[in-house]
């Protein structure tokens, strides 16, 4: 369809025009190239000045940028002769609309490259070897310019006006072009817009050129009139000069520089014979105090800008701004100087990369990452020349939040691994190291030292191998704590003071061998008590290698007591002089081979406090999101795989980025399942999650047990300190629960009511131990099947003997009351007797009792023992025919029988496990009456 027109329009008289304009600038571009380009680009490099390599360089881009202008320039004649050819083709095929912007591209490529050769004087340096050639091409070149050439141009300049005055002609008979072909559209035409915008464009394209073309005379002038060294130092092809004091007088201070130049990638201040060169997009600029002066911050120094009045002010703040801005962006503009000062402001936050030269921490550093105001904000990587390295988060220049730190060792590719949180340049809150000696710390710092709860090991097969779990105190070991001689094959369970053993402790030996008693500064100080693996047990003062010296005691396996003084005796004896006490009677077992250490000397409650006091100090922050990891810690992994990981800072940790809110959904979440019904389903998922901060808490403690309880300490003396502990970590986990509840509900304005110690204890044994128990279950059973094991032994003996005898015959041998024996349930055949029958009577209750065993909760196991107790006696009813309660006489040889027939082996540590992790609430109930029954039978057996 033809384009409709105003009346009394020349048809498409502008896309004639426009095709005429562009068939002669593709014969001026040929002749620029065959006339001047190729020859300047014939000069040889040996054969020019010292700086002609570089000058030919340049002119081989231009070359290619002209190359580039001249194929657009085609295409552009192309989409013109197909309009003419075929009218009813819409506007849009014009190149000059459709592609505006490329062909907008490719003239900026040209006019950056020819005003690079202007500021380097290319064309200078490259036409002084054939000066003869270039006076002989005058008249030629004359013919390409509009105005032709004055016999007073230079050579120079004369290549330079041949090389840009037909560009800036043609790019100004595009606008008038285009501007008639705007007013020969009507009102709402579809192309009008289009048009407009290419109009837009090439008046933009106009005034870059103008600029461009007098930043780069201005730029050339100060190049000529520098010294020599300063030029070397300063002058780059692509370098601009925007702003000088000379032209806008400014004074600095306090570095009193005698001149300043703005340059568009950098601000420059001469001080004698020194240069200080700042890169801009590491230049942030302020008001000042007065409006005179603008405060200038650099990474390393800090100055300010005092203009002799407001409005010179205002030119260098605004010719800071723009200069700043175009190097962020990597992009020249041109915008005019009425624009608002305020939409010109750059970001205060930025990124670049920086080496540091001023002596201090930083000297010779290089950091790489994002800036606020001058100094290192955010993400970034810190190195340093002797292969330090730093990557994480940094605030107001110094390391603060999550980081890695890779530290060289003494040996060639053996790092110090720093993975942890920081503040304020210093180490502090939880982290992970591995250090280049082998030893690695898992714990947390404050101040750049060990501080809080950590362990450090040393692992085999490194010398000296150990392993400490506990507290620390400014880079020590301070408070309670468990280390492991690995290859000494002892442990120590107590109190530790400035890295040595210092108050009550227990000394476990590989041998099974445990001393209890009071150290001083690594010496056993006082009485103490040391129980062999046979149950011998010594009383008194002990030398380092638990020999007895001094008066003492020294109770027998048999009883027998033998008291007096005691020494060190030849080999690996014990030389004694005392009295040996023979009439004793036989020991009672839970005097000698029951005996617990640790519950009265070193108590459970406050062992882990150092567990707890991160969490506690999390909560009274009001749990914030991003503190989480550096209060309650996070997954972690070996120094290989940490230290290729330092680009994205993962490591396997968990990615703060995207558990955004997920604190929040936390406490809401308390705040939803704090009814009865819900609670306990919500804590068992809690708990569960390794990301969720009680999950996290469980997660140390499980740590804590393990390094007390396993390998040298699974010791049977130990028992009764290990239940113990399960309860203080089920009261601490209850209370730390009641702390995100807090915290949740005075988020909404709400407070917690006070809980009396009745409550507590109903929910820390009937709630928190059933749910906290498994974590620990195998390190406790095994405590107690060592406690029990010689009970267990004799009981499981009688049980095999008892098992072998019939159903009749055992219920005989129990006493039990023939109308109670239920023979109904003995299907005999033709052939079989009552006598030989076995495992026939009371099966649903002995099927009952051994699902006594496929549960660790204590209260699920009394459950059990209740329904296998209501099953005996539904048995019996109906054997009888009639309702009947059994009595006590009736009732223990049936359970004996149960017993028997369920064969539960370690009966005695499972009992004495429910007897100790029971609640409270149910002594003296039914279900207390039931265990004392079942512990009878035991007993019995």
């Amino acid at each position: 369809m033809e384009e409709k027109r105003k009346p009394g329009t020349m048809g498409i008289s502008e896309e004639t025009a426009l095709l005429q304009l562009e068939e002669l600038f593709s014969a001026t571009l040929a002749r620029i190239d065959s006339l001047i380009l190729q020859p300047l680009l014939s000069a040889e490099p040996e054969h020019l000045e010292p700086r002609g390599g570089e000058c030919l360089q340049l002119l081989q881009r231009l070359h290619q940028c002209t190359q580039r202008l001249w194929e657009v320039t085609d295409q552009s004649l192309r989409s013109l002769r197909h309009r003419l050819q075929h009218p009813s083709c819409s506007l849009e095929t014009l190149l000059l609309l459709s592609e505006a912007d490329r062909v907008l591209e490719v003239h900026v490529e040209y006019i950056e490259s020819y005003t690079n050769c202007i500021v380097a004087t290319a064309f200078q340096s490259v036409i002084k070897r054939k000066s003869k050639y270039w006076q002989g091409q005058r008249k030629a070149l004359g013919q390409i310019l509009t105005g032709g050439l004055s016999s007073k141009d230079s050579l120079g300049a004369m290549l330079a006006q041949a090389l840009h005055q037909p560009l800036t002609q043609h790019v100004q008979q595009y606008v008038i072009l285009l501007l008639r072909m705007k007013d020969s559209l009507e009102e709402g035409h579809p192309s009008q817009k289009t048009v407009m915008r290419a109009i837009s464009l090439f008046g933009d394209l106009q005034s870059f050129m103008r600029q461009a073309l007098l930043q780069a005379e201005v730029t050339q002038s100060l190049w000529y009139n520098l010294s020599s060294h300063l030029r070397d130092v300063l002058c780059t092809p692509t370098r601009r000069l925007l702003l000088d004091s000379q032209d806008v007088p400014v004074a600095v201070t306090p570095l009193r520089a005698e001149r300043v130049l703005l340059f568009d990638d950098a601000l420059v201040l001469f001080q004698g014979h020194r240069i200080h060169t700042f890169d801009l997009k590491l230049v942030w600029v302020d008001s000042g105090q007065d409006e005179c002066e603008c405060l200038i911050a650099t990474p390393e120094d800090e100055f300010s800008l005092c203009a002799r009045d407001p409005q010179d002010q205002v030119i260098w703040r605004w010719k800071m701004f723009l200069a700043v801005g175009q190097a962020l962006q990597g992009k020249k503009d041109f915008p005019g100087l009425g624009s608002d000062l305020e939409s010109a402001v750059p970001p205060a936050h930025r990124r670049a990369a920086y080496t540091f030269r001023q002596e201090g921490r930083l000297c010779g550093a290089s950091y790489d990452g994002e800036w606020h105001r001058g100094r290192p904000q955010g993400k970034g990587t810190l190195k340093w020349p002797d292969g330090q390295n730093h990557v994480g988060h940094f605030h107001h220049g110094l390391e603060h939040g999550f980081g890695i730190l890779l530290l060289p060792g003494a040996a060639e590719d053996k790092f110090d691994c720093y993975k942890c949180h920081w503040r304020e340049g210093r180490k502090h809150g939880y982290g992970m190291c591995e250090y280049s000696t082998g030893e690695t710390y898992k714990g947390y710092f404050q101040d750049d030292l060990r501080h809080g709860f950590g362990v450090l090991e040393r692992a085999p097969p490194a010398p000296q191998a150990f392993r400490y779990t506990g507290h620390w105190e400014r880079g020590q070991r301070n408070g309670f704590g468990v280390q492991d001689d690995i290859d000494g094959g002892e442990r120590y369970i107590g109190w530790w003071q400035t890295d040595q053993h210092h108050g009550p402790g227990i000394l476990v030996t590989q041998a099974g061998i445990c001393y209890q008693g009071t150290f001083q500064m690594d010496k056993m100080a006082g009485p103490g008590v040391l129980l062999f693996e046979d149950d011998s047990l010594h009383e008194g003062t002990f030398t380092r290698d638990l020999m007895l010296r001094g008066k003492g005691k020294v109770t027998l396996p048999d009883g027998f007591v033998l008291e007096g003084w005691f020494a060190r005796g030849t080999g690996k004896g014990l030389y004694t002089q005392g009295v040996l006490d023979t009439s004793a009677f036989s020991p009672d077992p839970s005097s000698t081979s029951k005996r617990q250490l640790g519950v009265g000397a070193v108590p459970a409650n406050g062992h882990w406090q150092g567990v707890f006091d991160p969490f506690w100090a999390f909560v009274r922050e009001g749990c914030p999101e991003d503190l989480q990891e550096a209060f309650l810690g996070f997954h972690i992994q070996r120094a290989k795989e940490l230290q290729s990981s330092q680009d994205n800072l993962c490591c396997q940790r968990s990615h703060p980025e995207d558990s955004r809110g997920a604190m929040r959904d936390i406490l809401e979440d308390v705040l939803r399942h704090r009814e009865p019904e819900a609670l306990q389903p919500f804590l068992r998922k809690a708990l569960c999650n390794s990301q969720h901060p009680l999950g996290k808490l469980l997660s140390k403690l499980m740590l804590t047990f393990q390094a007390t309880y396993t390998g040298v300490g699974a010791n049977k003396h130990l028992q009764d300190l290990a239940q113990d502990q399960v309860k203080q970590h089920a009261r601490g986990l209850w209370a730390a629960y009641r702390g995100l509840l807090q915290v949740a509900l005075e988020s909404k304005g709400q407070t917690l009511e006070e809980e009396d110690e009745k409550t507590r204890n109903l929910q820390v044994y009937g709630l928190i131990l059933p749910l906290l128990l498994p974590s620990f279950y195998g390190e406790l059973f095994t405590l107690y099947l060592l406690l029990h094991k010689k009970e267990d032994t004799c009981y499981s003996q009688r049980l095999t003997k008892l098992g072998l005898l019939s159903d009749t015959k055992l219920l005989e041998f129990l006493d039990v009351q023939k109308y109670l024996w239920p023979l109904s349930d003995i299907k005999l055949t033709s052939n079989e007797r009552y006598s030989f029958v076995r495992e026939k009577c009371f099966l649903s209750a002995t099927e009952l009792l051994q699902k006594v065993l496929t549960t660790v909760d204590p209260w699920e196991k009394l459950q059990v023992l209740e329904k296998t107790y209501r099953e005996i006696e539904a048995t019996v009813m109906r054997v009888m025919g009639q309702e009947h309660r059994l009595t006590m006489d009736e009732l223990l040889p049936l359970l004996i029988y149960v017993l028997v027939r369920a064969r539960i082996l370690n009966l005695g540590a499972e009992l004495h496990l429910i007897r100790d992790m029971m609640d409270p609430s149910h002594l003296g109930g039914l279900y207390d009456f039931l265990l004392t029954t079942l512990e009878s039978c035991y007993r019995q057996i």
